[in-house]
């Protein structure tokens, strides 16, 4: 069982979910955020969802920046981002 577990993270790990899908789960102060770096080169990563709230994760070139669901970004977020 802790096999199959382990196989369907790292199923999940690869998976790129429709950047749409992605969108349509900010909050409206994550799109609003998230639009004005995207006039920098980032592009929408992926959501990480905790018990603080959902962490909009966007990249450029390999740095990545974070918008909280407030809508506060930074831009040097203490995350490790697994390739």
């Amino acid at each position: 069982m802790q096999e199959f577990a382990r196989d369907t993270l790292l199923e999940r790990r690869h998976h790129s979910p429709d950047k749409s899908m992605l969108w349509d789960k900010l909050t409206l102060a994550q799109k609003f955020a998230a639009s004005s770096l995207t006039q920098f080169g980032y592009d929408l990563a992926f959501i990480r969802c905790s018990r603080a709230g959902n962490l909009a994760v966007l990249m450029c070139n390999r740095e990545a920046a974070t918008i909280t669901a407030d809508g506060d970004i930074d831009t040097r977020p203490k995350i490790t981002i697994r390739t």
